[in-house]
């Protein structure tokens, strides 16, 4: 795990010059504790900043083969680096290191860009070909890594972070509008998008190729599900899916530094320790929590879970007021703002947990894979409500419309109405419908149909799910879409401004191509969420940790902050009219969204805690912070 960067004068061909690699570089330190290199060839630049997980003595990067014809940066892990290493060594291929950096040098040599299809790990990297003058830039299938990048003029600048591409920019970037929008109906600003216009990050199984005076983006990526013939029936799935889990689970422990687990009360870190424990004990845990400040809390849950199954477990306490107060500073780790409200949570977890390990797991996916979240339910059963009748449907949709709060039910209903695939996961995705975010923002200060670019971020994929069903194709999206540019980009963000790797191992490559051939029935079955992956669970965990409700960080409690309290930070912050926001927002909108949330006919939290995160990251865009403790 790494900070890259680089440049590439690829039109005008001028050397690269030192100092303005190393002003990239230093701003992800961060990042890369434990060394640092630089690689020049004329007009192409790359720096590097390391934090040492496998072959901590001969990992060191910008790294290249023997010969000096490929040279490589690199941000992740490959997980299957010793079978290609095995198989490139049966090509004839000389191997110098126990680095997985060097399985890419020379896989793509011997297979050109498609050594990325080969790859089942995390990554975003840079490829240089001496010989071609050619660089390839590329973002792993599911986006756990990120690349920026901005092209300014004759010369393009790329990084793991915002930040590096940023550092030589003259001036500050302005805020694009269409993301701005996207970002207050999402939460989150999808790929290609960054909030700052002319930055951009590299979608999820894309690639950036550079060369001849010109660069190009497109997807390297193109797995398309389709369903098994015969269909698997419950146990079939069930076995090959834990052999699955198993082998994902013994390849993400593979390091030559301590492993620990971010462990909620859940079902899902909790079979992640329980499997973790087929290849060890007393593992170290982390969990976080409000306690007695707050009654939905799941710090005594998950320290059931880690008494039962025999880890180290470690509590993390945070309260109101801190969660408040540190707000700011997360927002500038963030870089791009992300109002999921476990942002703060997930930084303070890190951050306890790089006390005593460097590498840390962590159970994201199985929600978005197995259809977790309540929105989950409309998508399967929503083709039963679209063949009722109209006059059937017509006066339950109005009593469904009147009731307060529920937004996540009214949205499923309103968008089974919608004929076409795409704009039907864009409603159902969405906080609140298209012309509620449009009314936000002052006149003249957005584009025409703003929210719609999203679709836009989509269009590629659409011919690879042509074979899924409803909720296949909805989670297909999810996958490359929601989960890697909000969920796993502040998870990878929060964890590498504390140096600390966070791996995924449910959004191992082999899993996610597994359960997406998998029919609908097999994810929620009678109304039961993840159904499969609760059949595996079962063997492992025990029906008191089986029959938990389902709790996300922090989310229940920023609701009812917005709800009760008065004397509230985030709530001074919206209400006051001379707050940032207002250069792009209109304060009447934004206060009647605050009256329909604290009077209890709307539940608009999530909305007005992405209000919040955007007007502290104004701030913090005035005045940086930096982006460690």
């Amino acid at each position: 795990m790494c900070g890259i960067c680089g440049q590439f004068n690829f039109r005008s061909m001028e050397p690269v010059r030192r100092v303005d690699l190393e002003a990239m570089t230093r701003t992800m330190v961060h990042r890369g504790p434990d060394d640092e290199g630089y690689h020049f060839d004329g007009p192409l630049g790359f720096g590097f900043r390391r934090l040492s997980i496998i072959d901590l003595g001969g990992g060191h990067q910008p790294m290249s083969d023997k010969e000096e014809s490929v040279w490589v940066v690199f941000n992740g892990e490959i997980y299957n680096f010793p079978e290609l290493k095995q198989e490139l060594e049966a090509h004839g291929h000389v191997f110098r290191t126990r680095s997985d950096t060097e399985v890419i040098i020379h896989g793509y040599k011997q297979w050109g860009d498609e050594v990325l299809n080969r790859l089942n790990g995390m990554f975003g990297l840079g490829i240089w070909d001496v010989q071609k003058r050619r660089l390839v830039l590329a973002r792993d299938p599911f986006g756990i890594k990120l690349i920026y990048y901005r092209v300014e003029g004759d010369h393009l600048y790329f990084g793991s972070e915002m930040r590096a591409a940023c550092a030589t920019m003259r001036g500050r970037a302005e805020i694009d509008t269409t993301s701005l929008n996207l970002f207050l109906r999402y939460r989150y600003t999808p790929s290609p998008y960054t909030i700052l216009k002319g930055v951009h990050k590299l979608a999820p199984g894309t690639k950036l190729t550079v060369e001849n005076g010109s660069y190009e983006v497109s997807r390297w990526y193109r797995f398309r599900p389709t369903p098994f013939a015969p269909p698997k029936t419950v146990e079939e799935a069930r076995e090959e899916l834990l052999a699955l889990y198993k082998g994902a689970i013994k390849r993400q422990l593979m390091s030559d530094v301590p492993v620990g687990l971010l462990l909620s009360g859940g079902i899902d870190s909790g079979l992640l320790l329980s499997l973790m424990n087929l290849n060890g004990s007393a593992w170290p845990t982390y969990t976080v929590g409000y306690g007695s400040t707050f009654a939905d809390d799941e710090l005594s849950d998950a320290a059931e879970t880690a008494r039962m199954l025999g880890s180290k477990h470690t509590e993390v306490t945070i309260s109101r007021s801190t969660f408040e107060e540190t707000l700011p500073k997360i927002v500038s780790c963030l870089e791009e703002p992300i109002a999921a409200s476990s942002i703060v949570p997930m930084y303070f977890v890190c951050e306890r947990a790089h006390r005593d390990v460097k590498v840390a797991l962590v159970g994201q996916g199985p929600d978005e894979l197995f259809g977790g979240y309540r929105r989950h339910l409309g998508v399967r059963y929503g083709q039963n409500w679209a063949r009722l009748p109209k006059w059937v449907r017509a006066p339950i949709s109005s009593a469904i419309g009147a009731l307060p709060r529920n937004e996540t039910l009214k949205r499923g209903v309103n968008s089974l109405a919608i004929p076409e695939r795409m704009r039907r996961y864009q409603y159902v995705l969405s906080l609140l419908p298209g012309n509620g975010v449009d009314r936000l923002f002052q006149d003249g200060a957005l584009e025409a149909n703003a929210g719609d670019a999203i679709l836009d971020c989509w269009a590629s994929l659409t011919d690879l799910m042509s074979e899924t069903d409803e909720l296949g194709g909805f989670q297909f999206i999810e996958v490359r879409s929601t989960l890697p540019d909000e969920l796993l980009m502040y998870a990878d963000k929060l964890s590498m401004a504390h140096s600390l790797e966070l791996r995924v191992p449910f959004v191992d490559k082999e899993i996610v191509e597994y359960v997406e051939r998998l029919p609908a029935s097999l994810k929620v079955r009678k109304g039961s969420r993840k159904f499969l992956h609760r059949q595996v669970c079962k063997s492992f965990l025990e029906a008191k940790i089986l029959k938990r409700p389902k709790r996300g960080f922090a989310v229940n409690v920023v609701d009812e902050w917005f709800r009760g309290a008065i004397d509230s930070k985030m709530t001074d912050t919206l209400l006051d009219p001379g707050a940032r926001i207002y250069q792009y927002l209109r304060v009447d909108a934004v206060r009647e969204l605050f009256n329909q949330h604290s009077s209890g006919r709307h539940d608009n939290h999530k909305v007005l805690f992405s209000l919040v995160v955007f007007e502290e990251w104004l701030r913090a865009h005035e005045t940086p912070v930096a982006a460690t403790s």
